[in-house]
């Protein structure tokens, strides 16, 4: 979703742009990498965790609370931030749309010139 943004911002005309939207989506992705790294530890904690304890267990829930309190200013960026995948993509369905593939120059006949003679 991010990199689709990102392509987008690339390839859309000046006029339907803000200056501010580089700079929200390299947020957005680190917010996002710091969330994945976060999500990692979190997954080695619980594996640490002695047998038998879970979800509901006090070290459980203090794990857990740990993690969220570790997490919640890379969301709190998603939630101020992330509206800018949508401004993003509404820019590029509003943009002037272009040819898939480029156009081909037209052919000229074969049958010009000294090709022609004795047919």
């Amino acid at each position: 979703m991010l990199a689709t943004a990102r392509l987008q911002l690339q390839h859309l005309p000046a006029h339907l742009t803000r200056a501010s939207w580089p700079g929200q989506l390299t947020i957005l992705e680190e917010a996002l990498s710091h969330l994945d790294a976060l999500d990692a530890r979190w997954q080695e904690t619980r594996a640490q965790l002695p047998e038998g304890t879970g979800p509901g267990s006090a070290a459980y829930v203090d794990a857990l609370d740990e993690h969220h309190a570790e997490c919640w200013s890379y969301l709190d960026d998603w939630a101020c931030h992330g509206r800018v995948v949508l401004d993003i993509q509404a820019a590029a369905r509003r943009a002037p749309s272009r040819p898939k593939r480029s156009q081909l120059p037209a052919l000229t006949s074969r049958r010009s010139g000294h090709g022609a003679r004795g047919r």
